[in-house]
């Protein structure tokens, strides 16, 4: 079934975020003057591609972005932690309780709180630039410089687009699939098309980007999208549709390919400094495959002070997980302690323990070392001439302050010459091979292959230096653990326990004491209030549990 809407009807239904629809159409038109005229050959096409990558990575940008005419913002602080609070990894920091956080920790959040609202309308705008470049290709006067042109811009479209759905599927459950452009008229009759169906349309969407992208990551370009991407997250989508034999399949294509590898040995910016190779990862300019990287799949492009790079306001992530150790007047800023971080949310002591003695990890792992878990803090202040460089314990106290816990080091980032900056402007990891073995586990333990299971998930921990897992212990709720020690602060935490959404509650109830309350329709957001009073000309029924 084939849906039509154009931009007056996003602005109209699907796209109100508090802004009038003058305002968004002012903004839209700009955004798409002259379609006739720009959508005519490879160049046009070209810079249209370019516009839905920026509006991609916005996905979490906060209070504006740099990205000029493309550029989205969600106008408060802490959109990526609402996919992090609420489960089994994190609470919300008491210090600086964000108020726009508060609701998705407390469970209050209501059809008109500002992330229930501002991701369906992301959601939906990136889908109608993808719609709107696919419609455009298909017209008779596009001079294109290469026969494969026309298929490759359709692939970087549906890809973008399936990634949108993803977000709406995993937040609202059920939405209306939109897949083409209208141009006359407004619809307000909009129905809400099954998820399953949805997911149908995503999945054909990966397929047909995973047959047209280009294989080879060098020839593609650092931030830009390949076979292997959309076949990562073809992968994920398999496992959300129930289809486990197919997930495993589009995971193993992406593992036996010979252009990616579970980085093992040193590399890049610091490889000749103490480390290794987790560190190395996250560590600045060490996320694209000219630093040596090649476990990165797909890398959103956010370097600082870099034309085409991140801004203050695009990803906030160290500001959320790094402590406010600058609080004790014994401390100072400092890059190497991630610059001034604000705890908007402060990790669960059940999993990255309190010291050294912590046993979630394996003695050994990598993934547990002081380059990677920073579990000793020590005094930076020169003025504080009594207590500095010696060692500032981790208490109680200074964890319910939120000056000193157990972090992870992933986010960690300062600018020497402003100390206060806000930004976290490394290269963003969207997609890396060690979450497609942990994708490939899920489905065969899915698939009751245990087996297959335990050899994907020792892939993983071969390279942390942890103990190989039998059969017997590739369950699900290992897996969901080795998920936070590989991918704790990269994976959406919110998404993973949606996808296996009968351990979220227990999970939540038996690890995390900050929530209360919480049942199973927590697990879909409300459809924002503005959606389902505009559409008058159908019936559009809000998800269960909300008003």
């Amino acid at each position: 079934m084939n849906h039509r809407i154009n931009a007056a009807l996003l602005a109209a239904t699907l796209l109100i975020s508090g802004t009038s629809c003058s305002d968004f159409l002012k903004e839209d038109m700009q955004r798409y003057t002259g379609p006739d005229k720009s959508y005519t050959n490879t160049h046009g096409f070209d810079v249209a591609a370019t516009g839905i990558y920026a509006y991609a990575r916005d996905e979490f940008n906060t209070w504006g972005g740099t990205t000029g005419e493309y550029a989205f913002s969600h106008g408060q602080a802490c959109p990526y932690e609402m996919f992090q609070v609420a489960t089994d990894i994190v609470h919300q920091g008491k210090a600086t309780n964000d108020g726009s956080l508060s609701p998705f920790e407390n469970l209050s959040y209501t059809p008109t709180t500002t992330f229930v609202v501002s991701y369906w309308r992301w959601g939906y705008g990136l889908i109608a630039q993808c719609n709107l470049l696919l419609e455009y290709s298909e017209k008779d006067n596009v001079k294109w410089d290469q026969p494969t042109d026309k298929e490759y811009y359709q692939a970087v479209a549906r890809f973008f687009r399936a990634y949108a759905y993803r977000y709406l599927v995993y937040l609202y459950g059920d939405v209306p699939y939109v897949d083409k452009v209208e141009q006359d008229g407004y619809r307000l009759d909009f129905t809400r098309t099954p998820q399953a169906e949805v997911l149908g349309h995503i999945i054909d969407d990966l397929t047909f980007a995973a047959d047209k992208l280009p294989e080879d990551p060098e020839k593609a370009g650092d931030g830009k999208l390949t076979k292997w991407a959309a076949l990562h997250l073809l992968s994920e989508m398999y496992i959300m549709a129930g289809k486990y034999e197919e997930a495993e399949k589009a995971a193993d294509a992406v593992i036996n390919s010979k252009y990616y590898k579970l980085m093992d040995t040193r590399f890049g910016a610091k490889k000749n400094e103490p480390g290794d190779p987790f560190y190395d990862m996250f560590t600045e300019n060490n996320q694209n495959r000219k630093s040596g990287n090649d476990e990165s799949i797909f890398v959103f492009q956010l370097e600082y002070n870099t034309s085409g790079g991140g801004g203050t306001n695009e990803d906030w992530t160290r500001r959320a997980w790094n402590p406010r150790y600058w609080d004790d007047k014994n401390f100072t800023l400092a890059d190497t302690l991630g610059g001034r971080g604000l705890a908007q949310i402060v990790p669960l002591q059940w999993w990255i323990g309190h010291d050294d003695t912590s046993t979630f990890y394996d003695a050994g792992d990598i993934r547990n070392s002081e380059f990677n878990i920073k579990r000793h803090w020590y005094y930076n202040q020169p003025d504080s001439t009594s207590t500095f460089g010696k060692l500032a314990p981790i208490t109680d106290a200074t964890w319910a302050a939120n000056t000193r816990y157990p972090v992870i080091t992933k986010f960690f980032y300062g600018r020497n010459e402003d100390l206060t900056y806000t930004g976290n402007n490394k290269d963003r990891i969207k997609f890396r091979l060690a979450e497609t073995y942990l994708l490939k586990a899920e489905a065969c333990i899915r698939d009751n292959k245990p087996d297959e299971a335990a050899k994907a998930i020792n892939e993983v921990r071969k390279r942390a230096h942890a103990t190989e897992i039998t059969a017997s212990q590739a369950t699900m709720d290992f897996l969901l653990d080795e998920r936070i020690r590989e991918l704790v602060g990269e994976e959406l935490r919110r998404f993973t326990l949606r996808r296996n959404s009968e351990y979220w509650l227990p999970r939540v109830k038996k690890y995390n004491e900050y929530v209360k309350g919480m049942d199973e329709h927590h697990f879909l957001l409300p459809v924002p209030k503005n959606i389902i009073d505009s559409n008058t000309g159908a019936k559009f029924p809000q998800n269960p549990g909300y008003e």
